[in-house]
């Protein structure tokens, strides 16, 4: 066999190690996204249906904010530090973050309808699906895309942190929109930068998946966020 040969055989052989890593990766990433979704639903349910975690968190502010703080730092050590952790810690890590963004989305039970949460469920899970397609198989580069909606998404925060202050019911309703149409994109970009990673991957082994750990981070955090901003407009407060 002369080398020619040799790189031709060996190109084939990489070709299908990562034919079969991708499925597996890619499997992996909406499993784990979905686990942690059905975990924080089921979260958020029983702590708005237990009065004494409820009254603690409603009237503990240092509990709820510990918590928020919390939240933040597992999603940044979890990214920061996922090359140094061993996939069962990571893993953990994950499904930790997953129940305690349920403890704090428990409000939403005592805010809106639950047949108006049900629905904006929905609407958001079939949205998320539309564009997490499109992001899969299009085969326009979103990259310009995702920086764009990067920046928007630092603006969308900024300008809701200002409007604490001032209290506008029409900047908050603007920022819903446009924290929907970021969302929306976010959703798309994160699909294809994932696809790309996983088809990148050299095999299934732990290395790879505690990146597509990292991925279906970032899917579950863009559900989740567009489904927040969805309620704030579709849902129906109690009275």
């Amino acid at each position: 066999m002369d080398y020619e040969e040799f790189t031709t055989a060996y190109a084939r052989e990489r070709e299908l190690e990562m034919s079969s890593a991708f499925p597996v990766l890619m499997r992996k990433v909406y499993l784990w996204m979905t686990l942690a979704l059905v975990i924080t639903g089921f979260t958020a349910y029983y702590v708005a249906h237990n009065e004494t975690l409820l009254t603690a968190l409603v009237s503990n502010q240092i509990l709820f904010w510990g918590l928020v703080i919390g939240e933040f730092a597992l999603v940044i050590g979890l990214s920061a530090a996922i090359n140094k952790l061993s996939l069962t810690v990571a893993t953990l890590m994950f499904v930790i973050y997953s129940l305690v963004n349920g403890a704090t989305l428990s409000f939403i039970f005592l805010l809106y309808t639950y047949s108006s949460i049900t629905n904006v469920f929905f609407i958001t899970a079939g949205t998320f699906a539309v564009m997490a397609l499109f992001g899969y198989f299009t085969k326009a580069d979103l990259s310009s895309m995702g920086k764009i909606l990067m920046m928007a998404l630092i603006g969308i925060i900024i300008a809701t942190i200002v409007n604490i202050f001032t209290k506008s019911e029409g900047l908050a309703m603007i920022l819903n929109y446009l924290g929907v149409l970021v969302f929306v994109g976010l959703t798309a970009y994160d699909s294809q930068k994932i696809k790309k990673m996983m088809m990148a991957a050299p095999d299934a082994g732990e290395v790879a998946q505690k990146m597509a750990l990292l991925g279906a981070l970032t899917l579950y955090l863009d559900f989740i966020n567009l489904f927040l901003y969805l309620l704030r407009i579709f849902g129906t407060r109690r009275d």
